[in-house]
């Protein structure tokens, strides 16, 4: 488990070196005292450990820049390597300039050489909600734009790259227009958005998302709030934060209306999906348990899963 004294610590992503797991997770002071709070006080912290368990805690990664567009607060992302040994870290960015705070979010990029020094790339953000697809402040300034949480990962066959983001469709209703937006680049660096891989379906915010090979089937899993679900979906399946869909590629497409629950941690929130030394799977993640009171904010010990005939199974 990864507890700090002096910080909260929530969603989170890694990346393995081959020798050690990087663990980036968003923090923020305890001194603050309203969980509430964090929010807008997010900074990206970093630790390291051979076996999931125990943590060497390190410098934050990332902290919000006051001459940049991204000077309020650093929010969830992912971390990939290039072609020619470059690490690069995806992270949403919040804004002061707006005056939108929260609702305003955007992506951001920053390299390395060895996941412990970042330098920021570009002046602006990689990648805009195209209002074709995707719902935008501009359309709606008193709803969240949700644009964040940018995953990428390397095109199967080589073409480039891809990139999954949290947002929201341009038309379905609120609680059922979460959609998993899609970009591709060639270079990690320039990106050119598409259509969504997916039509909306009971979730309003299809967060965190990641595409794992288990057992030769791509598995998407994402994180949505039961209080960010439509009342259908809650009445089908219960109040559960953490889902997966089986897929026939990792570009879907996903038919997210057939999502199905992570029934062992109804609780389990933003969890990485990590491939253990042994080959096996397991979520590391925290439990959302704010709405009860329950400050749960730490990391937790891995908990093993596996692919059993379609279902993601706790071992």
């Amino acid at each position: 488990m990864l507890r700090l004294e002096d910080a909260w610590i929530w969603d989170s992503w890694i990346a393995d070196d081959g020798e050690r797991y990087h663990l980036f997770f968003l923090k923020a002071p305890r001194a603050l005292e309203d969980p509430g709070l964090r929010h807008t006080a997010a900074t990206i912290g970093h630790a390291t450990s051979a076996d999931l368990v125990d943590w060497e805690v390190g410098p934050d990664a990332l902290l919000p820049d006051a001459r940049r567009w991204d000077d309020l607060a650093l929010w969830t992302g992912s971390v990939a390597r290039s072609d020619d040994g470059v690490w690069r870290l995806y992270y949403t960015g919040l804004s002061t300039t707006p005056g939108h705070g929260v609702k305003d979010q955007r992506i951001g990029l920053a390299e390395s050489d060895d996941l412990r020094g970042w330098r920021r790339v570009g002046e602006a953000p990689l990648v805009a909600p195209d209002p074709r697809w995707y719902r935008t402040l501009d359309r709606d300034p008193a709803l969240s734009e949700t644009w964040r949480d940018p995953f990428v990962f390397r095109d199967p066959a080589g073409d480039g790259w891809h990139m999954l983001i949290t947002a929201r469709d341009k038309d379905a209703p609120r609680f059922s227009d979460g959609v998993l937006a899609h970009a591709r680049s060639a270079d990690m660096v320039r990106w050119e958005l598409g259509p969504p891989l997916c039509a909306p379906a009971g979730f309003g915010q299809i967060e965190v998302p990641q595409v794992r090979l288990m057992d030769g089937r791509h598995v998407l899993v994402f994180t949505c709030h039961p209080e960010e679900q439509s009342a259908a979906q809650i009445h089908v399946h219960g109040p559960h934060s953490t889902w997966y869909v089986v897929g026939d590629s990792p570009l879907g497409p996903w038919d997210i209306a057939s999502a199905r629950p992570f029934t062992a941690e109804p609780k389990l929130f933003a969890a990485p999906l990590v491939r253990q030394r042994d080959g096996t799977w397991a979520f590391v993640g925290f439990r959302n348990q704010e709405p009860e009171g329950i400050l749960s904010f730490e990391i937790l010990d891995p908990i093993p899963v596996a692919l059993r005939d379609g279902e993601l199974q706790e071992l």
